[in-house]
């Protein structure tokens, strides 16, 4: 534990910089928590981050960097790499910038006047000289987290208060502790605390609230819901399958309410609405409107809790299209619903929209969802018209049925990404990783287990494994001997990430036909360069094709995506009749069609209208001669206008 006869903490109390009882109290503080005396200092609220650095600045006779500045700088790999992550723990020193001309670094640490520290950084880093700053420790500390070891929430742990915040009320609501009645009291009681007298200012703040632009503060609401994002990003770190659901859940609505119209501000509202919906209601059962409609035992559930996030947010003063989308997503268009049982359009907009966000969400990513699996999103859409009309509005329905098929198709077309699975019982560490292979622009799949890694290997269309080799029910080097055994997945290219440093390991990796073998930790992007280096030495899988429904693109849809992609290959299209016709590309060039008997042009002309059907793209076809001379624009345009005069 961090003493709390601090010299930093005596200093202040002899320059009559903190009373008596502010010196008791972060004393108590040091000795209750084990803070160091700068985080107990800013902890208890005695001095603000930006006084204690300044006065520790002015000691130092050096400047100081605000934990805001460390969070949003911008260090490039070789100021990173002049400082082993070791010496960075050790000391507790982070490299913010390199003059590699003349060799001076730039580092802050809270410790400024360790001369054994500068001393320490300036051999390992071969520097000529080292320029220190001075920053707060949990500042030092994130820094390190975040450059080093990938982490990007490494900065939100720092709000120590809030995170506590947040962990306090998800401990009360799993120890079911609370409920309607229980809620009421405690808010009541709160209430009667703060009333106050209404001033001008309040007046003022409760406009500007109402006018859209920014919440309280000043904070712009596109700010609001991404601090929300990373919050509740945090709290679902623990939900299994759901991890990640609310965020899911946001970005559908913000696309429905795009789609529809609507302003920033409302659209905004909304997808605060979706980030927020689950919060406090967490127990046994998942709520959607699908199945709080469907089963008792989920009703019940919703009765007790649907108004929980209001409620645990109400001191925020929650948007008002925010707290009506919380309070009706479990209404029904047929009047079914609860808590009012309120009916079609007098249901508020964001109460429909987060109804069918929240329950396709859960029906393409939980597999305790109601059909007991993980649906596609062809599935997910059919099973939401199943109950247009009843449970959910069939407008927007319809709608997002359109949104969401036609995107997934327009991904799957142009999906060209190697698929890489990821292999690793930790999800909290593996997170990282995933979401980096994402923004280098890979399909990623996650396993936590071998037998979950077997599942996905066997569907195919795998470029790349990248596994731990600690894991349930079999070793990785068990998991990948497996394999090799297994055909076509032998010759999948295979990558170990995982602490097990031991030279057996090593070897027999290697002796099962393993790419490369990386002991962690390892800083997230040398892991993203070597997949990138095994993927382009290694022999990609063939290309895969894509089918689909015209009800999910129609025919000029996809005409234009393949043509704008520049794609090579054959579009097949089958009717429920029988008929059917191809149309071939040679890099996005429309060069020939068949129809029936017809060949060329009027053959693509008779499939322009097509809505209905069935589609299948090849890309392994190569184009023998091109027939057809015009571009796709002029010929869709041209069968469009033919189709027009013939219903004249």
């Amino acid at each position: 534990m961090t003493s709390t006869r601090s010299p930093l903490i005596e200093r202040l109390r002899q320059e009559s910089k903190l009373t008596a009882d502010q010196y008791e109290g972060v004393l108590h503080h040091i000795q209750r928590t084990g803070s160091t005396p700068e985080e107990a200092l800013i902890e208890t609220a005695i001095l603000p981050e930006a006084e204690l650095l300044k006065y520790l600045a002015k000691i130092y006779n050096t400047r100081f960097v605000s934990t805001d500045r460390l969070s949003k700088a911008d260090i490039d790999p070789a100021t990173l790499g002049t400082i082993p992550r070791k010496i960075a723990e050790q000391f507790q020193v982070f490299p913010v910038l390199f003059d590699s001309t003349n060799r001076v670094l730039s580092v802050v640490t809270p410790d400024a006047g360790n001369l054994e520290l500068t001393k320490q950084v300036q051999v390992s880093s071969n520097a000529r000289e080292v320029r220190v700053f001075v920053a707060r420790p949990a500042a030092v500390k994130a820094a390190i987290s975040k450059f080093y070891g990938g982490d990007i929430h490494a900065f939100s742990h720092i709000d120590r208060q809030q995170i506590e915040q947040y962990k306090n009320m998800l401990n009360v609501f799993e120890r079911n502790l609370v409920s309607e009645e229980s809620l009421a009291s405690t808010f009541a009681i709160r209430e009667r605390k703060q009333e106050r007298v209404v001033t001008q200012d309040d007046m003022n703040r409760g406009a500007q609230r109402a006018a859209g632009p920014a919440v309280s503060g000043g904070i712009s609401l596109e700010d609001y819901s991404e601090t929300l994002t990373v919050l509740l990003s945090l709290l679902e770190n623990n939900r299994g399958e759901l991890r990640g659901h609310s965020s899911l859940v946001s970005r559908l609505s913000r696309k429905i309410a795009e789609r529809i119209g609507l302003s920033a501000h409302d659209t905004h509202s909304i997808a605060v609405a979706a980030l927020l919906h689950d919060v406090g209601k967490i127990g046994a059962y998942h709520l959607t409107a699908l199945n709080v409609s469907e089963y008792e035992g989920h009703r019940v559930a919703a009765q007790k809790s649907h108004a929980a996030p209001v409620r645990l947010f109400e001191g925020v003063r929650l948007p008002s299209l925010t707290e009506m989308a919380l309070r009706t997503m479990y209404e029904r268009i047929d009047g079914k619903g609860m808590p009012d049982g309120m009916s079609g359009k007098d249901i508020p907009l964001g109460g429909r929209i987060l109804a069918i966000a929240d329950t396709y969400a859960d029906l393409t990513q939980n597999s305790r969802n109601p059909f007991r699996k993980n649906l596609t999103p062809l599935e997910a859409c059919e099973a939401l018209s199943r109950y247009r009309g009843k449970i959910f509005d069939s407008n927007i329905v319809d709608l997002f049925r359109h949104l969401m098929l036609g995107e997934d198709v327009r991904a799957r077309l142009l999906a060209d990404r190697p698929t890489v699975v990821v292999v690793d019982e930790d999800a909290e560490e593996s997170t990282v990783l995933e979401l980096r292979l994402l923004e280098t622009g890979y399909e990623v799949r996650a396993a936590r287990s071998a037998e979950q890694a077997i599942q996905m290997i066997a569907k195919g269309d795998v470029d790349l494994v990248v596994s731990e080799t600690e894991l349930r029910g079999a070793s990785g080097l068990d998991l990948l001997a497996h394999i090799r055994q297994q055909q076509p997945a032998a010759r999948i290219p295979w990558m170990f990430l995982t602490r097990d440093a031991a030279r057996d390991s090593v070897q027999k990796a290697f002796e099962l036909g393993a790419s490369d073998y990386v002991v962690k930790p390892t800083p997230t992007d040398v892991v993203v360069a070597k997949v990138r280096r095994v993927l382009e030495t290694g022999q990609r899988n063939t290309a895969r094709g894509v089918s689909g429904s015209l009800g999910e693109m129609g025919f000029p849809e996809l005409v234009q995506v393949l043509s704008q992609s520049r794609k090579t290959g054959a579009l097949k299209v089958r009717l429920s009749n029988g008929e059917g016709g191809e149309v071939h590309f040679d890099e996005g060039a429309v060069v020939n069609a068949m129809w029936g008997r017809a060949r060329g042009e009027d053959a693509f002309y008779s499939m322009c209208t097509l809505s209905d059907g069935d589609f299948a793209f090849d890309p392994t076809f190569k184009p023998q001669a091109r027939v057809i001379q015009a571009s796709a624009e002029s010929l869709l345009l041209e069968g469009l206008r033919r189709h027009d005069e013939s219903n004249q």
